[in-house]
């Protein structure tokens, strides 16, 4: 799922932790999770809102319940107030379906006065499963091949959060990946280019209020 996979790409195999602000991280899972809805043909954007267009519920349970969602607020449907929304659990809803496939495990970390859960691949297996989810994407740039709607989608959200740098870290290893990335954005549908859109100012706007 396009969300499972940002969620490996933006967290440390390691620790756990984000590589990027929280807040950027939870914004670009929270466009994951309503591009998938996107993917799946249950939702459109049109000038930065978000129609329902089947109400037939998807086979994830995560997707079935972020529709449900949708469809019982019918009187919100601005993009930019459902990444803030969708952007504050994002990260332990697509942890929790990770662990459900087996590919993290939660580990609760204490601090002095309260409790943190991370979800992390804990095992060989999954670490090299993580670890393999920035390197296919490089791979993908780097060699020009054609990417499915998803990746292109992935893609475009890497580069709206700012983890482009975590996935295509060395510029001359990488240099036609930078070149070929703009263009796999630009191919996407209009809505998806919307939906990314939105995210970057989302997280540019989240991160420079954080500064205040």
């Amino acid at each position: 799922m396009l969300a499972d996979q940002y969620f490996l790409i933006a967290h440390e195999d390691r620790t756990g932790r984000s590589r990027l602000h929280p807040r950027a991280t939870g914004l670009g899972l929270a466009a994951a999770l309503l591009a998938e809805l996107l993917l799946e043909g249950r939702l459109r954007i049109i000038e930065g809102d978000l129609h329902i267009v089947s109400r037939q519920p998807p086979s994830d349970a995560l997707s079935h319940d972020i529709l449900d969602l949708l469809i019982a607020q019918p009187q919100h449907r601005e993009v930019r107030t459902w990444l803030a929304f969708l952007s504050q659990d994002a990260a332990i809803r697509v942890g929790e379906r990770l662990m459900r496939l087996g590919a993290v495990e939660p580990v609760t970390r204490r601090r002095m006065l309260s409790t943190q859960t991370l979800y992390m691949p804990n095992s060989a297996e999954q670490r090299n499963a993580a670890a393999w989810a920035p390197a296919r994407l490089a791979n993908l740039l780097v060699r020009g091949m054609d990417m499915n709607i998803s990746d292109r989608v992935l893609a475009g959200l890497i580069a709206a959060t700012g983890l482009t740098r975590h996935v295509l870290y060395d510029f001359e290893v990488h240099r036609h990946a930078f070149q070929t990335l703009p263009d796999a954005i630009a191919s996407l549908p209009m809505d998806l280019r919307e939906l990314i859109e939105y995210t970057e100012a989302s997280v540019g706007s989240a991160l420079t209020a954080g500064r205040r």
